[in-house]
């Protein structure tokens, strides 16, 4: 009779920000890093990296499903088009963050967002326009202590999306962005998931 081995499943290793929290790490694993071109997502990182500025992300992640519900599932279309009186309803949605000019500032970015796609036949290659032969950067990370908050391609991104009018989209929120939707994969080598 053989005597069959016992097999360790091999040890999941995370990048050390996502922690143990459980939304977290399923963000982490399943969409951090990952190439997104669908133009829905994409505004949806747009209006919640837009959120989060000067908030944590988790803060953000907790409160993703009441931004569907508020924002028209993300359906920038519909969002573009809210008026002073949804405005009002909005600030008063504890499901959101409550701040009268993220509030504003998602609307009057929604309406950007549409002018540059019709200007590039996406956003999605608008943002690509300033990436090196418009392939997502995969960065060799070590440690966290090599991770950067912003690089030469975030700051030209929100240099412009300034210059067109839109709002609460610095380079570091720029450069956060980059990582939600794919176009820097800055999962640690080490990573189960890079």
């Amino acid at each position: 009779m053989v005597k069959k081995e016992k097999v360790t499943p091999p040890e999941i290793e995370r990048c050390p920000w996502c922690g143990n929290d459980e939304l977290y790490t399923r963000y982490h694993d399943e969409e951090w890093g990952k190439v997104v071109t669908d133009e829905k997502v994409l505004f949806e990182f747009l209006v919640l990296e837009s959120a989060q500025a000067g908030l944590s992300w988790i803060t953000i992640l907790r409160r993703r499903e009441g931004y569907r519900k508020a924002f028209a599932d993300f359906d920038y279309k519909q969002v573009a088009a809210f008026t002073p009186e949804k405005i009002e309803e909005l600030v008063q949605n504890p499901d959101i963050i409550r701040h009268r000019g993220k509030i504003e500032a998602t609307i009057s970015n929604a309406q950007i967002f549409m002018r540059i796609q019709e200007e590039f036949g996406s956003f999605c290659n608008y943002l690509y326009s300033f990436i090196p032969n418009s392939q997502p950067i995969v960065n060799n990370l070590k440690s966290l202590s090599d991770a950067v908050t912003h690089t030469k391609e975030s700051d030209a991104i929100a240099k412009d999306l300034k210059k067109r009018g839109m709002k609460f989209f610095g380079t570091t929120i720029c450069y956060a962005y980059m990582q939600a939707v794919g176009m820097v994969n800055d999962h640690l080598d080490s990573c189960s998931f890079k």
